[in-house]
């Protein structure tokens, strides 16, 4: 096993990471800019490196941080997700140094960080694919001609990278023709890669996502679904495993079809294989996310599966211990994402200081966090503060904890999506499971949420209450 490792992110995905490490009886080594020096993960590693230049830029150096990992006697790196973590390059430099890429090859990486070329992959090995172009789109003409051919409405993708960046969904030639464009330099903004492809725009689906587990010696397991339609923007808002459509037979069949694509690139370590399903439940592969996902949490509750800690083992050299008839789904989980952001004003992110901060606890819930009170949130970064989870035997039951547990959050200072979320559990639809990526479009009444507060003093009175009641 490792002795050192250098986590090459931030946030609470760096100190999901060093919990795993601390777990395993690793060293961490944190990197941080200027920005960043009260970070929590800053001061739970066991050692902190300052990088710059600026407040992102470090974190995207690939040469500065493969060097400092070198130096420090770091034997592997864990990437998380954003920043570097889908990059072949630094998987790449990392081998050249000698150092363990915590996460897939390099080839792998670039295979399924190609969107065209992970369809095409896909549709080798008998995996549905959405309708698209054969390649990417290199003039508005070729667009225009394949919408045509299949019908509006299309989508707008960028080739490479993920989160809703370089996608446009359009329903005539206008359209089209105003978005190729901005999609194009949305995507070379984002990923350093401005490439597009078309594909058909499948109205109202469920997002549908497998997660898996592949180690060096052939073994490849999936853990299930999650459903991620709760989105806005093509941006994941509220997660939950597992679906509530999918029947045994259809989960057994897109698993498969999930591990067919990891197998077809020779992959190991963590990864996500993600599907639409329409509404006759027909599934297409999308894409692959070659890395830990935000998401990951609640596979974690309902399968008592720690995803990090075995992305560790696996990169480490170790088989699965896992068999696929061991993994068993148990209850439901929810993940709400607590982000800095203004839901009634376009989801605008928001910055400031954490003027009180209590977070919920009890049964079934799980904080996934790196905010405290006088934190304050830097403009530079994600606006995800915390993920919010928790489990229950039940949907209902999980639906009932989520609600209460939004309840007792206590984040002022700032604009937040926690009251969004709480009228989300309120809603008829979603708690009788009725939703898809269509939801937030056509619940427009959400976005009424109760937005009063109490008055600071009594928050922060009911808090030290609250501490010091569960502290009895």
């Amino acid at each position: 096993m490792f002795k050192k490792i250098l986590v090459a992110n931030r946030g609470e995905i760096a100190m999901r990471i060093i919990r795993a490490c601390r777990e395993l009886n690793i060293a961490t080594a944190a990197i941080y800019s200027e920005a960043d020096t009260a970070g929590i993960y800053v001061k739970k590693a066991d050692e902190a490196y300052l990088v710059g230049p600026g407040p992102v830029k470090g974190f995207l150096d690939m040469e500065q941080i493969v060097s400092l990992a070198k130096r420090i006697g770091a034997d592997a790196i864990h990437p998380g997700y954003g920043f570097l973590s889908e990059n072949a390059q630094f998987a790449h430099l990392c081998r050249a140094y000698g150092i363990t890429f915590i996460g897939p090859s390099p080839q792998a990486i670039h295979l399924m960080g190609n969107k065209v070329k992970a369809r095409e992959l896909a549709k080798e090995v008998g995996v549905p694919i959405v309708p698209g172009t054969d390649g990417g789109v290199t003039s508005v003409e070729d667009a225009l001609a394949f919408a045509r051919t299949v019908g509006y409405p299309v989508m707008i993708k960028a080739s490479a990278g993920g989160g809703g960046r370089g996608l446009r969904v359009v329903q005539s030639d206008a359209e089209l023709r105003e978005s190729m464009e901005a999609a194009g330099r949305e995507a070379e903004a984002a990923f350093g890669d401005g490439s597009l492809f078309i594909e058909k725009y499948i109205d109202r689906p469920h997002h549908i996502e497998f997660q898996i587990l592949a180690d060096q010696h052939g073994n490849i397991i999936h853990l299930g679904e999650r459903d991620c339609s709760i989105q806005r923007r093509h941006q994941k808002l509220i997660e939950i495993a597992p679906s509530l459509i999918l029947t045994p037979r259809l989960r057994a069949e897109m698993g498969e079809a999930a591990i067919a694509i990891a197998r077809a690139v020779d992959y190991d370590n963590a990864g996500t294989v993600e599907f639409l399903l329409d509404q006759e439940g027909r599934y297409y592969f999308i894409e692959m996310n070659p890395r830990i996902q935000v998401e990951h949490t609640v596979t974690e509750q309902i399968t008592a599966i720690d995803i990090v800690r075995n992305q560790i083992s696996i990169a480490a050299g170790k088989p699965l211990d896992i068999r696929q008839e061991d993994v068993t789904l148990q209850g439901h989980a929810i993940q709400c994402r607590i982000n800095a952001e203004d839901p009634r004003n376009n989801f605008r992110p928001c910055t400031g200081t954490v003027t009180a901060y209590l977070s919920p606890g009890g049964i079934g819930v799980r904080i996934d966090g790196a905010v405290y009170k006088d934190y304050t949130i830097p403009p530079y970064y994600d606006a995800l503060l915390a993920k919010l989870t928790v489990r229950g035997r039940t949907w209902e039951e999980a639906v009932s904890r989520m609600h209460r547990s939004l309840e007792e959050y206590v984040l002022r200072g700032v604009k937040t999506t926690i009251p969004f979320m709480k009228a989300i559990m309120e809603e008829p639809d979603f708690r009788a499971g009725r939703f898809d990526t269509s939801y937030l479009d056509t619940h427009p009444e959400l976005f009424n949420y109760d937005e009063r507060t109490e008055p600071e003093d009594l928050v922060l009175a009911i808090s030290a209450a609250i501490a010091a009641y569960e502290g009895l």
